[in-house]
């Protein structure tokens, strides 16, 4: 290629950089794009099971309040290009959106391959230049700032660079962490590294309970450190273990504590919120209309029969025994399961089912209203890569467009 100094270089082709190459060619910034794979965005390909939820209709300050105490780092991004933003973003080169939930957005198409090609067409058009197949072993630095990047084929200058290469999750997508090791060498700290988002292990193999899936349950850390740590969504179990959306969501607090504890003791309310008066209550009422009802039967009438199977013999009681002929104690034992199941969780299967990654650049090292470095001028970061993850439901993917956008933007 004749070209090889630009205005921009931006290192990966996932969501943040697409969008922050998309606001800086906007912006009259020659752009490349650079991305090791054969193809770009494999990984926004299959966000959201290849349904790509890109967002959710929450308001900012409830946004940032669902990635903790590490929020408010985002203000400026939302400020820049929230969920409202991105919408218009999109229909303003041809995706439609919906949420078709009141919550969760996506194109309404629901399939991602409508947002890529969207996003390609956009590029060609603004004229950013899109090199595939381009591995970066080294940024270039000159006298503290950016002077450009050594790919293993080739040498491309330009004043700004930008990170944007994710983290080490669904490493068949691409995902090696080379970002981390390239940030780490021009000084910044990168936190603990821990896969989030993901199905977890647990000690008890309840395999006959695989065939439902549990609405609103809540799961609780039971370690007395780690009280407050909890989530609610559905589940499912599997094989090994638990997932769905309320596991997903509970893991990113879990795996550190694994790396910790070893096991993690945890708490389940499967039967909706309800409190044991309220079970206790509704057992009553159902073996006052069911004379000399099965304990199994009464329990079933809150939950799938194989799980209230399982949930008995856990109690210490026959399924197959009749309320009335068990004692106060063992129906307090059982009642006190129903209200909070324990659990243990014992492992994972690491980053290669993670969807994201717990940690990454230091944030304190990364300004908040530009996304560019604090340590070298004219580095910039945006995405998974820093140390800000959140929940699904279209959280993640939201701040890697909004961060992307404000790189893309605020270039000097």
């Amino acid at each position: 290629m004749k070209n090889k100094n630009y205005d921009l270089i931006v290192i990966g082709a996932g969501a943040a950089g697409i969008m922050a190459s998309i606001i800086a060619a906007r912006n009259g910034k020659n752009v490349l794009l650079l991305e090791k794979l054969s193809q770009i965005a494999a990984k926004l390909k299959a966000t959201g099971g290849g349904r790509c939820n890109l967002t959710n209709t929450l308001s900012n300050e409830e946004f940032m309040g669902r990635f903790g105490r590490d929020g408010r780092f985002m203000q400026e991004a939302l400020k820049l290009f929230d969920h409202n933003d991105l919408v218009a973003f999109f229909d303003s080169i041809g995706v439609e959106t919906h949420a078709p939930d009141g919550y969760r957005v996506f194109p309404t198409s629901h399939s991602s391959l409508t947002i890529i090609e969207a996003l390609k067409s956009e590029m060609e058009k603004l004229g950013v230049t899109v090199l595939s197949s381009q591995k970066v072993e080294k940024i270039l630095i000159d006298d503290e700032r950016t002077k450009g990047v050594k790919t293993t084929k080739d040498s491309f200058f330009a004043p700004n660079v930008i990170i944007a290469t994710g983290g080490l999750g669904y490493p068949v997508l691409g995902a090696e962490g080379d970002g981390y090791t390239m940030a780490s060498e021009l000084g910044h700290k990168i936190t603990a590294l821990h896969p989030a988002m993901m199905p977890l292990r647990t000690k008890e193999k309840w395999e006959n309970c695989r065939a439902d899936t549990i609405p609103k349950v809540e799961l609780r850390v039971a370690l007395p450190k780690h009280k407050k740590l909890r989530a609610n969504g559905d589940l499912i179990f599997t094989k090994n273990g638990i997932r769905g959306p309320v596991v997903l969501d509970f893991a990113r607090d879990v795996t550190p504590l694994l790396d910790t504890y070893g096991e993690v003791p945890i708490l389940l309310n499967l039967t909706k919120g309800m409190d044991e008066h309220k079970i206790l209550n509704h057992l009553k009422t159902q073996a006052q209309n069911n004379p000399d009802p099965k304990i199994l039967d009464l329990v079933a009438s809150l939950l799938p029969r194989p799980l209230s199977e399982e949930l008995c013999t856990l109690s210490g009681i026959d399924p197959e025994e009749r309320w009335g002929k068990i004692g106060g104690a063992q129906k307090d034992t059982l009642i006190k399961t129903l209200a909070w199941t324990p659990m243990t969780i014992t492992g994972h299967d690491g980053f290669k089912m993670a969807m994201i990654t717990r940690g990454g650049v230091n944030l304190k090292e990364i300004n908040p209203k530009t996304m560019q470095s604090k340590l070298i001028q004219g580095l910039y970061f945006c995405g998974e890569v820093m140390n800000i993850d959140g929940p699904c439901g279209g959280y993640n993917l939201q701040w890697s467009f909004s961060s992307g956008a404000l790189a893309g933007k605020l270039l000097q």
